[in-house]
């Protein structure tokens, strides 16, 4: 049987290297937490919402995410490639995410929004209609992505090959659009 959080508010905890396997958790809120090498398994957060929280190297096997909200946190070395691909919406923003791996998922309509999105893979993902407006991408692998109808207006540090991604009705800013032409291996003058 799993254990069930629901409706509450955790501040300032320390989850740092904890195991948590089966947890429901729905309709929280996690302020100023600290999930550093925490182990989530099979578990499932729904309505949740998580504010300048630490997800350092953290491990979300076969987890869930349902209407959950990353505002201001810290999120490093995170596999999202390992949770439950059936049941994923999320949005991110302001938040650090560096080295994670968001491959092979489909998350469509989700928001990366004025975030710093450094070192971070997209292989074979489904990132139709998501938003990745004012976001520093820096290092970022975008490879058999379909980014049709996404929004990079005010995105900065991209490299979006347009040969291996599909990018028809995505929207860029000027002069970063210009990124895109990197692949073709031209002069510009």
């Amino acid at each position: 049987m799993s254990e069930l959080l629901e409706n509450k508010t955790f501040q300032n905890e320390n989850w740092s290297g904890q195991k948590r396997v089966s947890l429901e958790v729905a309709n929280c809120s996690f302020v100023n937490c600290d999930f550093t090498q925490a182990n989530f398994v099979d578990t499932r957060f729904m309505d949740c919402k998580f504010t300048k929280c630490n997800f350092s190297n953290t491990k979300v096997t076969d987890c869930s995410f349902r209407n959950a909200r990353f505002k201001d946190c810290k999120i490093t070395g995170v596999i999202f490639s390992e949770v439950n691909k059936f049941l994923l919406s999320w949005e991110f923003e302001e938040c650090a995410i560096t080295l994670c791996n968001f491959s092979g998922l489909n998350i469509k309509k989700s928001r990366f929004v004025n975030c710093l999105i450094h070192e971070t893979d997209f292989f074979d993902v489904d990132l139709q209609e998501a938003d990745f407006s004012h976001s520093d991408l820096k290092g970022s692998n975008f490879q058999n992505a379909n980014l049709t109808k996404a929004n990079f207006t005010g995105a900065k540090n991209y490299f979006i090959n347009p040969l291996v991604n599909r990018i028809a009705k995505a929207r860029f800013s000027s002069p970063e659009v210009l990124a895109l032409l990197a692949a073709f291996d031209i002069v510009l003058e």
